[in-house]
This record gives structure tokens, sequence and C-alpha cells, in this order.
């Protein structure tokens, strides 16, 4: 007999604005169950550790054995202390949680190479511990071991959630970094990461005003696009690869920003022409992904931003760009019930990946499980 299931997905993105915590309700075991966001809410980083993790994820950063290791276990602890606070905060009983998906922190992104990997720290040996909860981690290291990106995983929740077969669509992850889930109306779902979004503006918000985000896009807002800047950025090779691709703040950080400013720019018009950077580079790859796109879908922290939702829907004019919301998804949450969604297809002994969209030999059961 089918019997319903809880998970609990945690991820903190390559902005490490938070650990996003989301319990997803699935109606049964079964493979094509659609999930149901029981609760969902963003729990802060401890302010000097979010701090040392967005100086790491720049590209000349260095660790030593023993930092890794600490880090490792810290950034465990503090994924376990929000997976707690979410069971505490919406009434549910750990014993009522099948088990948790967690992503971890990536520091690392190298997808390429003679020697290809990807790192996520936080261990889910020290989540599994304190929770008490079976624990499924390490979801992208076996994608990049059968020649995948590992990146972007989302694809296959966003296409049990907003595929419709009457339009093609797209959804559009606007985290710290872009990604393209494609979802035509017939055909095979494909997705790849585009590009900056947040990451690079936030960076330089950070940098100028102290503010960890461009509220409301206020920023940009007040200045103007650098049409010689924003020809400098959009010069970057990496936008011109084809998919299967994907990236990180290791890549785009604001050292690959200042080797392009000509100097005297003011901040804020570099704060414009960043979030002009994350509009056009989207639009462009869609145009050539997916041309008949009837309607854009964004999710992630970037739908906040009235400024660059506004600067997507000018790059795509006929496309409807509009948030998760109006399909009745949190647009803050997908992510992490993307990860409670792995964690069930691992323990149910199902891929997790989609070979389309990352590249990889094969479909792939994904993660390591840590029982409690």
């Amino acid at each position: 007999m089918a019997r319903p299931q809880r998970f609990l997905g945690l991820i903190s993105g390559t902005s490490a604005d938070g650990i996003d915590a989301a319990l997803v309700d699935f109606p049964s075991d079964e493979p094509g169950a659609r999930p149901a966001l029981a609760f969902a809410r963003t729990y802060p980083w401890d302010p000097a550790l979010r701090a040392r993790l967005v100086a790491l994820g720049q590209q000349d950063a260095r660790l030593g054995l023993d930092e890794v290791g600490a880090l490792d276990v810290a950034i465990g602890r503090a994924f376990a202390d929000a997976a707690l606070a979410a069971l505490a905060d919406s009434g549910i009983r750990p014993a009522d949680v099948t088990a948790i998906g967690s992503h971890g922190q990536t520091l690392r992104h190298r997808p390429h190479g003679p020697t290809p990997f990807t790192l996520q720290l936080g261990c889910a040996a020290t989540i599994a511990e304190r929770c008490g909860i079976t624990t499924v981690a390490g979801f992208r290291a076996r994608d990049v071991a059968a020649g995948g990106h590992g990146a972007p995983l989302v694809p296959g929740l966003h296409a049990a959630l907003l595929r419709d077969a009457s339009e093609s669509r797209a959804v559009l992850n606007l985290g710290g970094i872009a990604n393209f889930t494609l979802l035509p109306a017939r055909g095979a779902v494909r997705g790849f990461d585009t590009g900056p979004a947040n990451g690079l503006m936030d960076a330089w918000c950070l940098r100028h005003r102290g503010e960890p985000f461009d509220r409301g896009g206020t920023f940009a807002s007040a200045g103007r696009v650098d049409a010689a800047l924003l020809a400098r950025l959009l010069d970057e090779p990496w936008f011109a690869l084809p998919p299967p691709k994907s990236t990180g703040r290791d890549q785009f950080h604001l050292g690959w920003v200042d080797g392009r400013l000509a100097g005297g720019e003011a901040p804020a018009d570099v704060q414009a022409t960043l979030l002009a950077l994350t509009a056009r580079t989207a639009a462009d790859a869609l145009r050539a992904a997916q041309p008949d796109t009837a309607r854009v879908v964004a999710c992630g922290g970037g739908v906040h931003n009235p400024r660059l939702m506004a600067a997507l829907a000018d790059a795509l004019p006929g496309v409807v760009v509009e948030s998760s919301a109006a399909h009745g998804l949190d647009p803050d949450a997908i992510e992490a019930m993307a990860f409670a969604w792995l964690a069930r297809e691992t323990l149910a002994g199902r891929p997790g990946n989609l070979p389309a969209v990352t590249g990889a030999a094969g479909p792939r059961i994904l993660g390591a499980i840590h029982r409690a």
C-alpha cells in the first residue's frame, strides 16, 4: 500500500545568504507523487561564519587541511541547527521525517579538466547525529564522476511541478548563479547555468554599501548601465560555451569584475551594469536554447528585486516573466524542496540526475546515506 512520506530539504546557495529549510510532504512513495510544501523558512548564518564562506568562494582563497575539517563540521552543525529550528517552528516531530536531504555549501566547483570535482562542505554525519534523522548528502559528486557537471540538479523537480503540455516554459532560478530548466511542450527537459545572478550584485553591494544585498534594487536604480563595461563583462568566454555548463562564485567573483573595470566607474553604475549582465546573459541563453518559450517562471532570491525582474521582461519581449508564486510555489523554497525530493529518490534507489541536463554518461543514484 502506498504511504505518505515527509522529507526535509536543506540548502545554502552560492550567495551563502542563509540556510533554506523546507519540509515536503509526498502523498505516497510512488515515483510520480506530487510534492507539497508543508513548511519553509530561511535561517541566518552566524555572521562570522558567513563572512568566511563568502571569502572562501573567491578564486584565490586557500585553506589548510585542519581548516577544511573544522569548517566541514561547523557547516554541518549550522545545517543541523537550521533543521532542528524548522522542526520546532513547524511543530513537526523528528520521528515524522523520513530523511533530510542536505546540499551543503559549495566551496569549489570544477567539473572539467583532468580531475573533475565538486566540493560541498557540511558534515552529513554531524547532521544525522544531532538531528537523529537519516541524512542524505553529497548529491553532486556522483554525477561529476559520471562525466557530468553535477548541476543543475533541480530540473527534475521543476518538471514535476511546472511542466505544461500546452506551452513551452522555462524555469529561471535566480540565486547567486542563474540557471534555466527548459520545459518544452514536447521533448526532453534540459537545463544549464547561464552565469551570475545575485552573487556579483550582492558582493558589490556589500563592498560599497555594507549591506548583504540590494534590497528592492534601489542601489542599481540609482545608477545607469555602463555600455562599455557591459561589453567587457559579456566578452567572458564562458558565456559562449554550449550546454551542458555550470559555474559558481569561484569563477564569477569580485576579482573577475575588478579586472574588467576601467577605473573611476561610479559604484551605482557598476551595480546597474551587473544587473544588466544577469538579465542579458539569461535572455541570450534562452533565445538560443528554446526560442519558442512562452513563459519564464522565476524563483530564488532574485524574484524580490523588481528592477531585475523588469530587466528580464524587457530583455524577453513577448515572453511572460513571472514569479513561481503565480503558480502557488514559494520562490524561496523550491531549491530546498528539490533536495528533499532528491533524498527521497536516493532512498528509493532511483536516479536523481537528468543526463540531458548535466551531461553525465547516464542516470545515476545520487548521494550518500547516513542512517540515523
